[in-house]
């Protein structure tokens, strides 16, 4: 009878860990998310800003996008070290999800940077002129 005991308190302990560990999972691909889609909208926010000759204030957004990749950066970090320490990830549909969106929100936050750049060069040219 005690062996029964100790088996069914050893199982609820595994199902307890397996929760926790689905828990953080979910909670490391809803930073991923939240934090490539902040990063995203703030890097076209810098594009709209360039575009109207706002080349200091569009700098400041992508310094605010870069701040919230290195937070879906560090979350992506985390989940890895997990991996190499033998803390296994289940690879659900919502951690390739979130995987996928910081690697958009990274290569966008770089075409973003260029295209502020380019903005900034047509403006000192001359080429384009600020709306009064």
């Amino acid at each position: 009878m005690a062996e029964l005991k100790d088996t069914a308190e050893t199982l609820k302990q595994a199902a307890e860990n397996q929760q926790s560990r689905e828990e953080a999972t979910l909670m490391a691909a809803m930073g991923l998310i939240a934090n490539g889609g902040n990063a995203k909208s703030l890097a076209f926010e810098a594009i709209r800003l360039a575009k109207v000759g706002k080349i200091k204030e569009a700098r400041e957004k992508l310094e605010e996008a870069d701040k919230s990749l290195l937070d879906a950066h560090n979350s992506q970090t985390d989940m890895l070290t997990k991996e190499a320490q033998g803390q296994h990830t289940h690879v659900t549909l919502l951690v390739v999800h979130s995987q996928d969106h910081l690697m958009n929100a990274i290569t966008f936050r770089d075409l973003a940077g260029e295209m502020v750049d380019l903005y900034e060069k047509l403006y000192a040219s001359g080429s384009l002129k600020t709306e009064v």
